[in-house]
């Protein structure tokens, strides 16, 4: 999860939700370099350069986060036989989830997205 300038409290971006802004990785050399950016953000929060926090999350609730919005984690049942398929809907219930645990801990305190950052280029509604 990312929070920047011009979000408001409660309200952190997961790190994937870049990509499918960007044509799904495609738009990446228009805006930077995917890797390098994913390094920074890494040694940004090991150095404690920012807030950062382990949301725990269990593997399938991990993996929706991750490959964004509107695509699906399949995953096989052996023991049934059966593959269960989890998508957007699965998705949006764990960002709601996401954002009832951010927003109750930034009641006691902000998250601090640290410092000297650049202003957004746009801010959303």
């Amino acid at each position: 999860m990312t929070v920047s300038p011009g979000t408001h409290a409660g309200r952190g971006h997961p790190a994937g939700h870049a990509h499918p802004r960007v044509g799904g990785g495609a738009g990446w050399p228009y805006v930077g370099d995917w890797e390098k950016v994913t390094a920074d953000l890494v040694q940004l929060v090991r150095a404690a350069g920012c807030d950062a926090l382990s949301l725990g999350l269990p593997e399938i609730a991990r993996a929706l986060i991750c490959t964004g919005p509107n695509n699906h984690v399949r995953t096989l049942d052996t023991a049934a036989g059966h593959t269960l398929t989890y998508g957007p809907k699965e998705r949006a219930a764990v960002l709601a989830e996401i954002d009832r645990f951010l927003a109750c801990l930034v009641a006691e305190q902000d998250l601090w997205p640290g410092d000297g950052l650049l202003p957004p280029h746009f801010q959303q509604p």
